[in-house]
């Protein structure tokens, strides 16, 4: 894994937003604290970013799958689904629960699981702040990508509805997924930029900054409701160098935090 440099805040003032940003950004208050381990960089020492990728599901668009309910159907019942939460730690990965079943009943699994994302598909919303900051990083001339262990359809659906087009864009039939650092680092292959000059972000802890420390990106954390806890209560080994409550703080993460160069720049 390339070294990390977990980034303090910067004493330069931001760039300037146009005017419907710098609103949301004075609602959505600040940055969630970082780790404290590194001292403050000076603004010689920001680092290039050429390259944003996405988490779709929870991340771009807002959370609308019942997932214990799709789970205790998987596995069959509270009981088989307690017994996943607890050897998973408290979560279920339900894509890894099954890889292993018969053909007939991994097949039956996956009808399931087709079921529940199909409902989720026809409530598609996209999330607060995503469409402003495509545009932004579209105005920097910074690549975007996207990684989801939801199925091809629902990308493809994601692009029509919202207009906007991440490539690479994942799907589970990308494997191996999330949180193996694979489709991360194919998307660092296909855009020429490594990956210590990428962010990943997403609303998993277990997915998204897992695969994104492997691959040796930066990483941030959506955590809209705090189910994570503060940023310092996190374990070293899945702690984000990054975690912000809504796609509006992310102006903000990038601008103090980061050289902004196009994905042209040598």
């Amino acid at each position: 894994m390339l070294p990390r440099l977990l980034l303090g805040p910067l004493a330069a003032a931001p760039l300037p937003l146009p005017l419907p940003l710098r609103r949301r950004l004075a609602v959505a208050g600040g940055i969630r604290a970082m780790s404290s381990a590194a001292p403050a960089p000076s603004q010689r020492s920001r680092r290039p970013l050429r390259g944003v990728v996405f988490d779709m599901d929870g991340t771009l668009t807002v959370p609308v799958i019942d997932f214990p309910a799709m789970y205790r159907e998987v596995l069959g019942g509270d009981a088989a689904y307690a017994a996943a939460r607890a050897a998973g730690g408290g979560s279920v990965d339900i894509l890894h629960c099954i890889e292993d079943w018969p053909p007939e009943k991994q097949r039956h699994a996956y009808e399931v699981i087709a079921r529940f994302e199909k409902e989720g598909l026809d409530r598609l919303q996209i999330m607060p702040g995503a469409s402003e900051l495509c545009g932004f990083l579209d105005s920097k001339q910074i690549r975007r990508g996207l990684i989801t262990r939801n199925v091809k359809d629902a990308v493809d659906l994601f692009h029509q509805r919202f207009g906007m087009t991440f490539a690479p864009a994942l799907s589970r039939e990308f494997r191996p997924y999330k949180p193996d650092p694979a489709p991360l680092l194919h998307i660092c292959s296909t855009w020429n930029i490594p990956p210590h000059e990428v962010i990943m972000i997403g609303d998993s802890l277990k997915d998204d900054v897992v695969c994104g420390k492997r691959a040796g990106a930066f990483t941030c954390l959506l955590d809209e409701t705090e189910r994570y806890g503060p940023h310092d209560s996190l374990p070293e080994e899945v702690k984000p160098d990054f975690k912000v409550s809504s796609l509006t703080e992310v102006f903000t993460v990038l601008e103090e935090n980061f050289d902004l160069a196009p994905a042209s720049a040598e």
